[in-house]
């Protein structure tokens, strides 16, 4: 049996993610303390777990909505997060399982961190890791690389108004409005009329300094998991709404997930495309890359995700069982990827 391995879990933070992340985690570490690693759980806004406070938490879940951004500034003051590399928990690591979603979590920021103070850690580095985050930058990245990307604008940041016209003109209606560095649907919203442009900017605006409007692909929701060099199992996922938003991501029942049928065709275009994403941002370990298909077969790519999330109900974790990876597995695969890539520094 190999040599069990001192891994400690980051999870919760203060993102809008916060309860995702948590769920996440506490799953992630309950795999690897099965697979006979020693697993610490810490919580940047919180400090180290318990183990009680561990399954209060898991008994808790991801809720509706994400947590309240008052509740989130609050944890905010009292973060850890400038001290993560003077603590033990993660100097005496041999690797840090990163279950942080959104934030500085996902925005490289805790992987640069990582990175100065010599731990391996799972994921992207930390450049790759602010590319992905940044939709904006990411697609233009992703266009250059022949990863096809629905056109956008970005609305400004001068207080000024977005021009319901020429979003119309640019882009057509619907379109999808969202905070350009936020995960898990978070401030999201497809708008129909110009006449809700407005509002939808506004809401999107709560959550991030950046707002992205796309033009609205119709046709299905798809995501490809990237493990390593294996392009796991397609997904296709139909939400019980309109919009596959975070209730739907996080509430059991509210959407239907399954491995796509799909022609070769289109599946080979898929990999291709996720593949092509996964290598033009850099991204390292394992990810998600999300996209939609129309109606004639073209796939365009939404995002990646460097830190997809690995919840009950999450997609990678869903499409490694497809590919026969259990779930202890795969979160002990995801360590061996890191620990390989300290090794080829």
């Amino acid at each position: 049996m190999p040599t069990p391995l001192k891994i400690t879990v980051l999870l919760g933070g203060v993102s809008a993610e916060r309860d995702v992340s948590l769920s996440s985690g506490l799953r992630i570490a309950a795999a690897l303390r099965e697979k006979g690693h020693e697993v610490i759980c810490l919580d940047p806004a919180e400090g180290v777990l318990t183990r009680e406070t561990e399954r209060g938490l898991l008994a808790t879940g991801v809720g509706s909505a994400p947590p309240s951004l008052a509740a989130l500034a609050g944890m905010a003051a009292q973060s850890l997060s400038p001290t993560l590399g003077t603590l033990p928990e993660v100097t005496e690591a041999d690797c840090v399982f990163l279950a942080l979603h959104g934030g500085q979590g996902e925005d490289g920021t805790v992987q640069a961190l990582l990175d100065m103070v010599g731990v391996p850690y799972t994921g992207s580095g930390h450049l790759a890791s602010a590319l992905a985050m940044d939709k904006h930058l990411s697609k233009v990245v992703l266009r250059a690389a022949g990863v096809a990307t629905a056109n956008w604008m970005m609305a400004p940041t001068d207080g000024s108004v977005l021009d319901p016209h020429e979003v119309g003109r640019h882009l057509d209606w619907p379109v999808v409005v969202k905070p350009s560095k936020q995960g898990s649907t978070v401030g999201l919203s497809i708008v129909r009329e110009p006449e809700a442009l407005a509002a939808a900017v506004t809401e999107a605006f709560k959550y991030d300094d950046e707002v992205m409007v796309e033009r609205f692909v119709p046709g299905q929701e798809l995501t490809v998991g990237i493990l390593g060099d294996q392009v796991l199992p397609t997904i296709e996922i139909v939400p019980m709404k309109e919009l596959y938003d975070y209730e739907c991501k996080y509430t059991p029942g509210m959407a239907k997930e399954f491995v796509a049928e799909l022609s070769d065709e289109v599946q080979s275009k898929l990999a291709d495309q996720a593949r092509k994403a996964f290598d033009a941002l850099k991204l390292g370990g394992y990810a998600r890359i999300d996209f939609r298909l129309d109606p004639q077969g073209q796939p365009w790519c939404l995002e990646a995700n460097t830190l997809p999330g690995m919840t009950p109900t999450s997609l990678i974790p869903q499409a490694a069982a497809a590919a026969g990876v259990l779930f202890p597995d795969l979160c002990e695969r995801i360590v061996n990827l890191a620990l390989a890539k300290q090794r080829d520094r």
